[in-house]
């Protein structure tokens, strides 16, 4: 960046030195990002930016998806994540449990979301940086050390609200508190959500905020109900019958070309700094730059 306000006369102009001697040192830099960081000035900014120009709109469709964020941390324990010792998770005995016993079944995380409300959804979602895996779209596996930021994006292309969580964190365990961001800031129709969403508890929160809900099924490992469904999608095609649903289901690449976009263009790939809040900062300022692209487009 200093190398580039050196160099570019216009740009240096527009930030506000005339000269390259009025340029900050790179100590000032980093001081203001972390400034920044601790602010969250750029998730500020782009919250202000949807608010003002698609509060007063409705979005018909709004696509959830994650991506993988690589970072140059050393990744830490999975027990260390939420910062709990043994003593406030003591461990389960092992074995069935005795005759006449009866052992309390902890609730998911899931489960616990639906009776809190937003600040305590996010104040749990771990957020260290670990080692995160996933299956491509050839199948392969694959892992990177890092976080996964979770997005809702509207029609458009346009990113509405961002989760920085692990990388090992599932997808469907940030669907609840995006869905409650992005409820606050735009008015939406349909949520559209690939088969790692497929959850009774997603889909129910989902319509109490008066949403339709559109989820690929996840057979997991019913084996009939995937060759029912196999079977089902060579009937529609020998038909040539495509379902209103499949039809607003395409539309979910948005988020897709959103996190494409995010990586290829605006730094996504090229994560330079190091903890939760200073990334996530690093992030939101492509994101923000994003969103006002896309805007542009939008509205001319």
């Amino acid at each position: 960046m200093l190398d580039r306000l050196s160099t570019d006369i216009t740009l240096r102009r527009i930030c506000g030195w005339e000269t390259r001697n009025e340029l900050p040192s790179e100590s000032t830099f980093s001081r203001a990002f972390a400034e920044f960081s601790k602010s969250q000035l750029p998730g500020i900014v782009h919250s202000a930016l949807i608010e003002k120009n698609l509060s007063d709109q409705i979005i018909g469709h709004i696509s959830r998806d994650s991506t993988e964020i690589e970072a140059r941390e050393k990744p830490k324990k999975k027990e260390n994540l939420k910062g709990n010792s043994d003593k406030e998770n003591p461990k389960r005995k092992p074995g069935r449990p005795k005759k006449g016993e009866e052992r309390a079944k902890e609730p998911t995380r899931l489960e616990r979301q639906k009776k809190m409300p937003l600040e305590e959804m996010m104040e749990e979602l771990p957020n260290k940086c670990d080692v995160g895996s996933k299956r491509n779209s050839k199948g392969y596996k694959e892992t990177w050390i890092g976080y996964k930021l979770h997005i809702d994006a509207g029609d458009g292309q346009i990113p509405i609200s961002c989760v920085l969580t692990s990388a090992s964190l599932h997808d469907s365990q940030a669907a609840l508190p995006l869905a409650e961001m992005t409820n606050k800031k735009v008015t939406s129709l349909y949520d559209l959500m690939d088969s790692a969403y497929d959850a009774p508890i997603i889909k129910e929160h989902s319509k109490s905020l008066g949403h339709v809900p559109i989820i690929d099924i996840n057979p997991r490992r019913n084996k009939r109900l995937k060759e029912d469904l196999k079977a089902e999608a060579q009937r529609f095609k020998l038909l040539h019958f495509e379902r209103p649903e499949n039809n607003r289901y395409n539309e979910r690449s948005n988020v897709e070309r959103v996190n494409s976009r995010l990586k290829d263009e605006f730094g996504g790939r090229t994560v330079r700094v190091r903890g939760r809040a200073k990334v996530m900062t690093h992030l939101m300022f492509g994101i923000l730059a994003l969103t006002v692209d896309q805007l542009l487009r939008f509205f001319t």
